[in-house]
């Protein structure tokens, strides 16, 4: 049995947004009487902030982009959706480690999970789109394959870049956090340039 998109749609939104609205919350200084300083110190909660902030925003596009070209849902497309948005959901964790622990003892472990999680929601996201596209299985009768093909193409460098992090986060965790950083700037024009 199939069903529209709209309930698939609203449940995913509202995911995003508190995914997104929890990460604010790893933000905190020590009490201090130099707070110019602590300020500054905290910098890996800023760079992790807007790194996964980012990442999130891009899933979301990603995702609503994706919606529109399906026209219907099924309860594996349902399931695949769920997966999807509890590692987004998990994001806010692992984000709070390495604000705690980049450039401290432990930051290797921390980044390791930052950079796994990530790995995970780009095997989520790939596998929902590869069940809603295999043989146009949920895709909506107008949607070109050029639409289809140019989805692909964002798609597919996902997994190997974010597993690329995931083993320089052994070597150099800030090194690996800064590339997923760059992963995330890579991933904001892609729309448009996998279009073309």
């Amino acid at each position: 049995m199939t069903e529209g998109t709209t309930r698939l749609e609203t449940f995913s939104d509202g995911i995003f947004a508190i995914a997104a609205t929890l990460l604010v919350l790893e933000f905190s200084v020590q009490s201090s009487h130099d707070l110019s300083h602590e300020l500054l110190h905290i910098w890996p909660s800023y760079l992790a902030y807007v790194t996964s902030f980012g990442t999130i925003g891009i899933i979301w596009m990603n995702h609503h982009h994706t919606v529109s070209l399906i026209d219907r849902t099924d309860r594996t497309m349902l399931f695949l959706n769920n997966l999807l948005l509890m590692s987004v959901a998990f994001l806010p964790f692992p984000t709070r480690l390495v604000a705690d622990y980049l450039r401290r003892s432990g930051e290797k472990e921390a980044v390791l999970v930052y950079t796994a999680t990530f790995v995970i929601m780009a095997t989520c996201h790939g596998i929902w789109w590869l069940y809603a596209r295999h043989g146009r299985r949920l895709i909506g009768t107008n949607v070109p394959d050029s639409a289809l093909r140019a989805v692909d193409r964002a798609y597919v460098p996902g997994v190997p870049l974010y597993l690329l992090t995931f083993v320089v986060a052994f070597f150099s965790p800030l090194a690996a956090v800064f590339l997923t950083f760059a992963i995330a700037a890579f991933y904001l024009p892609s729309a448009a340039l996998f279009d073309r």
